[in-house]
C-alpha cells in the first residue's frame, strides 16, 4: 500500500492509540523518524492519567454487568452516544441496527478507522464477584466491554487534542462480531467509504499484560457454519428391522466428515471440520424420526472453504442415503457463505512493530502464531488495509493459556 508521509505519520499515531488502551492520535510537526519515536513514549504517560483510566474501568463494568447478545446491544450503544454526546463528538447512529460510527479531526482525509465490537455471548457467568453480569444467560466472555471502553478512552484523548490531527479518525462500535457479521452489514452500509487503513485489536491472554502480539499475512483462519437435519423412519429400538434409524446415519456422517481434512486436504493447508452439535431421540428405548448435527469448518484460504462446504454438503447427503436416510443441510450462508480470513497487511504490519517497539520495547512485542479462530473484523479487510492485532491480559506467570479461556464463564 504506498502511502504520502502524512497518512504514515497518522497510520503510525492511530496504532499508538489502540496500543496499551487509549493512546492519542495525532499529526507531529516532525516529519522525522526520531519525531515520529518520541511520541509513543510522550502518550503512553498521558494515557495513564489516573482519571482516565478510572472513567475507562467505570464503563467497562457498566457493560459488563449489562450484557446484551448481537443486534441487541441498544443499552451498550445508548451509552456509548451518551458518552460521545459529552464529548461533544458527532457520530451516525443507528448504523446496522445498533452500531454507531463517530468522527474526530479535520472532517477531511485522510481517514483512518478503529473498531471496537460490542456484543456479549449467551452464557451463564459463574464468578461471584461486585460486577459480574446481572443479566440471567448472558456475559462479556469475551472482552468486547473492555473493547468498546478503550475506544471511548481513545475518543475522549482525540477530542481533548482534535485541533493538532491532519486527518479524522472514525470511531466504529459494531454490533454483532459473536457470529452475527455485524463487520458486513456495516460494510454495506458504508462505514468505510473514504477511509484508507482500519485498526482493530482483541484482548486475550497467551502472553504478559504490557506485551502485544500480530503477525503479517494470513493470522485468522475462515469459517462457516452448518446445520443438517437427517431423516429417517422411527420405531421401537426392539424391532430396529421396522425403522429407519436416522442415528447410526447421522454417526457415520459425523466419521466420514473427518477424512475430508485428514485424506483430502492438502497437510500444509490447514483446515478443521468439527461437529459440536448432536440432537436427537428423548427416550432410551424409541429409535427418533431425524436427528439434527451441526458444527463448523475452518481454513486460510477462501478456495478451501468452498471445497470443504461442498463436500460437507455431499457427505451429509451421501451417508444418509447410504443408510436409507434423507438430510436437508442450512449452511447460514445468507448474506454470506462464510468468514473470510484474517490477513493483516503487510506495511500495516511494519508500522505496528515500529511502533509498538518504540512504545513498549522489542521485547514487548511478540510474533503471533495463525489461529484457527476467526473474526468478522476481516471483512473490512477484504475492502481496505487493515490490522488486527492481540493486547496481552495474562496477569500471573503461572496462569495457563487453557485456564479460563474466551467463551467460558
Amino acid at each position: 500500500m504506498k502511502t504520502s508521509m502524512g497518512f504514515s505519520k497518522l497510520v503510525s499515531l492511530v496504532l499508538i492509540l489502540h496500543l496499551l488502551n487509549p493512546i492519542v492520535v495525532f499529526s507531529s510537526s516532525s516529519s522525522s523518524s526520531n519525531g515520529l519515536s518520541e511520541i509513543p513514549k510522550k502518550f503512553l504517560n498521558f494515557a495513564k492519567r489516573k482519571e482516565l483510566v478510572d472513567w475507562m474501568v467505570g464503563i467497562r463494568r457498566k457493560i459488563h454487568e449489562n450484557p446484551e447478545l448481537g443486534y441487541e446491544e441498544f443499552e451498550t450503544s445508548k451509552l456509548i452516544r451518551s458518552e460521545l454526546d459529552k464529548l461533544g463528538i458527532p457520530y451516525n447512529y443507528p448504523v446496522s441496527v445498533t452500531g454507531v460510527v463517530g468522527f474526530v479531526g479535520t472532517g477531511k482525509p485522510p481517514f483512518v478507522a478503529i473498531r471496537a465490537d460490542m456484543d456479549a455471548l449467551p452464557i451463564q457467568e459463574e464468578v461471584d464477584w461486585e460486577h459480574k453480569s446481572k443479566i440471567p444467560g448472558k456475559m462479556h466472555a469475551c472482552g468486547h466491554d473492555a473493547h468498546v471502553s478503550m475506544l471511548l478512552g481513545a475518543a475522549k484523548i482525540l477530542k481533548e487534542h482534535f485541533e493538532e490531527l491532519k486527518g479524522t479518525v472514525v470511531l466504529v462500535f459494531q454490533p454483532a462480531e459473536e457470529g452475527g457479521g455485524g463487520a458486513k452489514k456495516m460494510l454495506d452500509e458504508g462505514v468505510l467509504n473514504n477511509v484508507e487503513a482500519i485498526f482493530g485489536l482483541h484482548v486475550t491472554h497467551e502472553n504478559p499484560i504490557g506485551t502485544v502480539a500480530s503477525k503479517s499475512g494470513s493470522l485468522l483462519a475462515g469459517s462457516g457454519i452448518f446445520n443438517a437435519v437427517i431423516s429417517g423412519r422411527g420405531g421401537h429400538a426392539a424391532i430396529p428391522q421396522h425403522s429407519i434409524d436416522p442415528i447410526l446415519a447421522a454417526s457415520n456422517v459425523i466419521v466420514s466428515l473427518q477424512h475430508l481434512v485428514s485424506r483430502e486436504a492438502d497437510p500444509l493447508d490447514s483446515q478443521v471440520v468439527t461437529v459440536a452439535k448432536f440432537q436427537g431421540g428423548s427416550a432410551f428405548n424409541v429409535i427418533p424420526d431425524s436427528v439434527t448435527i451441526g458444527g463448523t469448518f475452518r481454513a486460510f484460504l477462501k478456495a478451501s472453504l468452498v471445497q470443504l462446504k461442498n463436500r460437507i454438503e455431499e457427505v451429509i447427503k451421501g451417508q444418509a442415503a447410504v443408510q436409507r436416510c434423507n438430510a436437508t443441510i442450512d449452511f447460514h450462508d445468507k448474506p454470506v457463505p462464510f468468514f473470510p480470513p484474517t490477513v493483516n497487511d503487510k506495511d500495516l504490519h511494519e508500522h505496528f512493530l515500529n511502533v509498538a517497539g518504540d512504545m513498549l520495547g522489542n521485547d514487548k512485542v511478540n510474533d503471533m502464531k495463525p489461529l484457527m479462530g476467526s473474526e468478522d473484523f476481516a471483512f473490512y479487510q477484504e475492502a481496505i488495509p487493515g490490522i488486527s492485532f492481540s493486547l496481552e491480559c495474562k496477569m500471573r506467570a503461572d496462569q495457563s493459556s487453557a485456564q479460563s479461556t474466551r467463551h467460558t464463564s
